[in-house]
């Protein structure tokens, strides 16, 4: 591993001489590039640089110990060294490791109630809150473009709006590799508005995290769609329910749907069900490749029943449980207002360290 970190400087000077030619404004392709390779080399340089400089500091400390007026000094000195040492190695061994093929990009984020009826629909309205929150704190853009919305006990003076699917784009530095771990069944645990008896419930809402695909990684053939247009329902302005604006389009040989209608033109509608659909067949394909059993969305989501859990939202409790990496907190209030850092360094963390024990064993 070291050895090869030997060759970062020389690189780093290669593209500096490089980026420093006056020909390169005009190959802006090349330049961006080039530009990226040295954002992503030059931290890894710099660690390895500092983890060098802590090992002759670490020797030199040694060194001293010997003085028997500077023993005590370099004692202390040693000591540090040596935890900084241990701890650049570390970092740099988390730099070195493999980068997620996606990494870097927007993602389609989906939110679909599952099993628990009214209570499932409510519970992803939450859900959807909470992401909403959480993307608006890291500064990213959250688009909607699709969803289906329905009330909850509104005879009562209790009514809520639920969502039985909901789909929007999330934009913004980071989103990926925060967000890629939320995929699952999300399980919660309360008092429905709806239950007269005060009695528990336990109903569920499944998420999906799919990266946006490019065009050479999937290439759809217009001939196995299927576009079917119709009036939109649901709120969206005067064109609901007035003008064929919502899209149905359906991919032939996979079998997959997708509806879009919360834009009030056909063709943002049309152009927004082929990005989903795309990003779909994305993940599929990589299903396919990594050899799990199920071909479509459901690998990652699974069927929306209770049991297929990775999370745990127990509202009377105000307990949150991750059923991965067996983290629970007692603050779902605030994790269910948007404050969702804790939930996803810890899983960003455990992936991490995944990563490195395989790595370790590899070695």
């Amino acid at each position: 591993m070291f050895e090869k970190l030997e060759s970062l400087q020389r690189r780093i000077e290669e593209i500096n001489t490089a980026l420093a030619e006056p020909d390169i404004v005009k190959d802006h392709r090349r330049m961006t590039a080039l530009s990226k390779e040295l954002s992503e080399i030059r931290p890894v340089w710099e660690t390895f640089a500092a983890w060098k400089k802590a090992g002759q500091d670490l020797e030199e400390a040694l060194l001293l110990q010997d003085d028997p007026d500077l023993r005590e000094m370099a004692r202390e000195e040693v000591d540090k060294q040596r935890a900084l040492r241990e701890s650049l190695e570390t970092h740099l061994k988390l730099l070195l490791l493999p980068k997620d093929p996606y990494e870097g990009r927007n993602v389609i984020l989906e939110i679909r109630a599952g099993t628990g009826g009214d209570e499932a629909a409510l519970f992803a309205g939450d859900l959807f809150r909470m992401y909403t929150h959480y993307c608006l704190s890291k500064g990213w853009k959250m688009d909607v473009f699709s969803r289906s919305e329905i009330a909850v006990g509104g005879s009562a003076g209790k009514g809520s709006v639920g969502f039985k699917e909901v789909l929007c784009t999330v934009s913004g530095e980071a989103a990926y590799n925060l967000l890629r771990f939320e995929s699952g069944v999300h399980r919660v645990q309360r008092v429905p508005i709806t239950e007269a008896q005060g009695r528990i419930h336990t109903s569920a809402a499944t998420v999906a995290i799919l990266p946006e695909a490019d065009a050479v990684e999937v290439q759809i053939n217009p001939s196995d769609l299927r576009i079917d247009v119709f009036r939109a329902g649901g709120p969206g302005g005067q064109s609901v329910n007035t003008t064929d604006s919502a899209v149905r389009v359906t991919h032939i040989p996979s079998g997959l749907v997708v509806i879009c209608q919360d834009e009030k033109s056909q063709h943002k509608n049309k152009a927004r069900a082929l990005q989903v659909l795309a990003a779909r067949l994305l993940q599929k394909q990589e299903e396919e490749q990594a050899a799990q059993e199920a071909a479509n969305r459901r690998a990652q989501v699974g069927t929306g029943d209770r049991s297929e859990r990775i999370r745990t939202y127990n509202f009377p409790q105000n307990r949150l449980s991750d059923h991965r990496i067996n983290l629970t907190l007692y603050k779902l209030d605030r994790i269910i207002a948007g404050e969702l850092d804790e939930v996803t360094e810890a899983l960003q963390s455990a992936w991490q360290a995944e990563q490195l024990a395989a790595q370790g064993a590899e070695t």
